[in-house]
């Protein structure tokens, strides 16, 4: 049996995802209590600042680099997963999904703070993320390297031929449409993006982002309407499956914390070292602001968007009936709802948010490409690669390539962790005097003195 082979086997998966999952709580929990709680503390500035107008022309608005990362965060997995979570572990991981969201806004505050402390210009935009704080705050480059390595291949192509895939099923399944038409449409769509640069990449998902959103929230909110009456019983049966003696004793609480927290820390990337690509790419006048829209980012996604199926699936009863899971569960939830149309409504809700993705997962992979390896031929290379992904993805079975996925997330994830702990006194320098200028009553400025090394963006402003 060879290395890679053994490490995604399924014994070593499960290994795998309780180590990772023990990291990213431990050290959610540390920058919580060092940073004051700062997801609690700084919540309504969270809102405030995603609309701040962009400093300058260079770089984008803190509204588009949220828009990117909210692309590439929200997949398919919020309205799959989240039936898989619940189908499996009850509803009491909802609770718990909850729960890790709001601990992992700590981590992506301090993840995206250090992108934009470590940014660099790149002509009119500015780029950054892990690799690039790896080599300008600790000289790391050969880690760097690595790290974009394995955010390339996870992100640029196996997530995107996974999103592809699964479009391409949904819509086979509810249009009848052929797989290669479906995937040869996609090729189409995302080459017209990507070859665009990241202008037009923003100009998608600020487009993209918002009509999801309001789409399948406005959906969410009808259901919750219509079951207006449900609600209290609902809610209290998350937390009575959360914290309940009978799960406690037959194990289903174990359950609903596992699948609850493995929801959310996969849904939401905080502490994985995506976003912060994302969020480099921002002009702002202070690195914290950064820090904390994507912070908002976490919430977003998790309490909100991945609330939205949840509430859509209990509010249906028919999630421990034990005869579908995933997004059988899901249509057959949204079915009880709003009747026969449910597959079509669920067919759109998943090309919006696998295609969003797809785009936002590209870029990622761009940003890391430019890490590597500035000459025009590496990009060319990469987007063409990546457009033979997503038709793959749309052909084939992907199954195999999710283990490869959870191998290289979980590198990715042990790796920027111990760099961001490493780093973790430049970010809570970074809150304090955001927090004591905004006491002031100013608009944070960040200057960065001669002992802050490789901040060179900061010192030239």
């Amino acid at each position: 049996m060879g290395v890679v082979e053994w490490l995604v086997g399924p014994a070593n998966d499960f290994i795998w995802t309780y180590i990772l999952i023990g990291l990213l709580l431990l050290i959610g929990l540390y920058f919580t209590i060092r940073t004051k709680f700062v997801q609690f503390r700084l919540f309504g500035e969270m809102f405030r600042l995603i609309f701040e107008k962009r400093e300058g022309n260079r770089g984008v608005s803190a509204f588009q680099a949220f828009t990117i990362s909210a692309a590439s965060r929200v997949g398919t997995g919020n309205v799959t997963g989240v039936a898989l979570a619940i189908g499996i572990g009850g509803p009491g991981a909802v609770f718990w999904m909850w729960v890790i969201a709001i601990i992992g806004m700590a981590t992506a505050f301090i993840e995206s703070a250090l992108a934009q402390v470590y940014k660099v210009r790149d002509g009119d935009t500015f780029r950054g993320g892990p690799a690039y704080y790896m080599e300008k705050a600790l000289g790391l480059r050969k880690l760097g390297i690595v790290f974009a390595i394995l955010l390339t291949m996870c992100f640029g192509f196996i997530f995107n031929s996974v999103q592809s895939n699964t479009i391409s099923q949904s819509f086979h399944d509810v249009f009848n449409l052929p797989y290669w038409v479906v995937g040869l449409l996609l090729v189409i769509l995302t080459a017209i993006i990507i070859f665009g640069g990241v202008q037009r990449i923003v100009k998608v998902t600020q487009a993209i982002v918002p009509i999801m959103a309001v789409f399948y929230l406005l959906i969410a909110l009808y259901v919750v309407a219509s079951n207006i009456t449900e609600v209290p019983a609902m809610i209290a049966l998350i937390f009575e499956h959360a914290f309940g003696i009978k799960e406690m004793a037959g194990g289903g609480i174990g359950a609903a914390m596992m699948q609850g927290i493995r929801r959310g820390l996969f849904s939401n990337e905080a502490g994985m070292g995506s976003v912060p690509n994302a969020a480099a790419t921002a002009s702002a006048t202070h690195p914290a602001k950064q820090g904390l829209v994507q912070s908002l980012g976490v919430f977003f996604d998790t309490i909100i968007i991945c609330s939205a199926t949840a509430f859509i699936i209990l509010l249906a009863g028919l999630y421990d009936k034990g005869e579908e899971s995933g997004i059988l569960l899901t249509q057959s939830s949204m079915a009880v709802h709003v009747g026969s149309w449910a597959p079509y409504f669920v067919a759109i809700a998943i090309m919006f948010f696998a295609f969003s993705s797809i785009v936002g997962n590209y870029y990622y992979g761009e940003t890391n490409i430019e890490f590597i390896n500035t000459h025009k031929s590496w990009m060319t290379a990469y987007r063409i690669a990546v457009l033979g992904m997503v038709m793959f993805g749309a052909l084939a079975k992907v199954d195999i390539v999710w283990s490869m996925a959870d191998l290289f997330m979980g590198l990715m994830a042990i790796i920027n962790l111990l760099v961001i702990l490493a780093l973790g006194k430049v970010a809570f320098r970074v809150l304090d005097d955001y927090t004591k200028q905004r006491k002031q009553g100013k608009n944070p400025v960040f200057k960065a003195d001669s002992s802050l090394k490789g901040a060179d963006c900061w010192r030239e402003e």
